[in-house]
């Protein structure tokens, strides 16, 4: 049988340059934090804008940062308990991490350039309700330039850049949107210890071949479960406005922000949702450049899966 080169999908490379990318984003997110925001002129008709009353936060940083760092860790923490596979947990926590981190630069870089008043600014400017004219603040310089920063929702985007990671994380644990996936008794017999990274090249094409492709279980809980961490961040978003610590834009923007960076960080790590193959990362996977083996549809389909079959010779010439 002729030999095969064999290569690893490591999109990232060495772990100390992902480390090193992670600590410089959250040095810039530090650093972020402590910057004065752009002094937008504040005109007397959007005064009602700003006039809402200061209160405490409904869910202050003291459990909105236990929420976004430790919650996904546990469930990640778990699956490695379950599955016994380190492979998986790394990338899902570099997954993880790069999403946070990446998230809290964007979030502050766009609140320090917009500079756009919270709900309650009138308050944190005027701490004894008399505006003048020129409508120069007199209260406490900190609590003035905080208020300047509400665009977007910094807890809507972390609460939804973490979560919606998670939520990602589960749905591919469960292949909830994948209508195929792989026969488990097959898997794990056709390669060592059941990781992919591991096996013989040949065995992995006979584990995926139609046959070891079976159509999944269907099943709401499946879903359900995949839905409570993003109905946690919707949650935490809402309650901003609540407290009128945000305006529903903000909210908004904030919530979509999180969610995009989540999902784009997880597919640097993981496959589409919709495939067979979605539940595990990249770098667990093993594939012939020269002679790929196709992953169909259902063992008597031959169309395309997320990337997973490659197109015939004969109709590459009609694309």
């Amino acid at each position: 049988m002729p030999q095969t080169r064999r290569f690893r999908v490591d999109i990232d490379g060495s772990i100390w340059v992902e480390v090193l990318i992670r600590a410089v984003l959250s040095f810039i997110f530090l650093e972020l934090e402590g910057a004065s925001p752009f002094v937008r002129v504040i005109h007397p008709e959007e005064l009602p804008l700003y006039k809402n009353p200061i209160t405490s936060s409904y869910v202050p940083s003291s459990v909105l940062w236990p929420l976004v760092f430790i919650t996904p860790t546990l469930v990640i923490l778990t699956v490695f308990l379950i599955q016994k596979d380190k492979t998986d947990a790394s990338q899902a926590i570099l997954g993880l991490s790069l999403a946070l981190s990446l998230n809290g630069v964007l979030t502050n870089t766009i609140k320090v350039i917009v500079g756009r008043p919270r709900p309650d600014f009138f308050w944190r400017c005027f701490p004894d309700g008399v505006a003048n004219s020129e409508m120069h603040c007199t209260g406490d310089v900190a609590t003035i330039a905080e208020g300047r920063k509400s665009f977007p929702s910094g807890h809507s985007s972390f609460a939804f850049a973490s979560m919606g990671f998670l939520a990602f994380y589960v749905a591919a644990k469960l292949h909830v949107f994948s209508p195929f996936t792989l026969n488990r008794s097959k898997l794990a017999t056709g390669l060592e210890g059941g990781n992919l990274g591991n096996g013989n090249m040949n065995e992995l094409a006979t584990v995926l071949s139609g046959s070891n492709v079976i159509r999944r279980e269907r099943g709401a809980w499946r879903l359900c479960i995949t839905l409570i961490p993003l109905v946690g961040a919707l949650m935490v978003a809402l309650s901003r406005t609540c407290d009128y610590h945000h305006h529903w834009q903000d909210v908004v923007c904030g919530s979509l922000l999180g969610l995009s960076i989540s999902y784009l960080c997880y597919r640097q790590y993981y496959p589409p949702l919709s495939s067979p193959l979605c539940s595990h990362p990249y770098i667990s996977l093993e594939v012939r450049p020269q002679r790929p083996y196709p992953m169909p549809v259902s063992p008597s389909s031959s169309s395309t899966q997320d990337g997973f079959e490659l197109i015939p010779e004969q109709q590459v010439k009609w694309i």
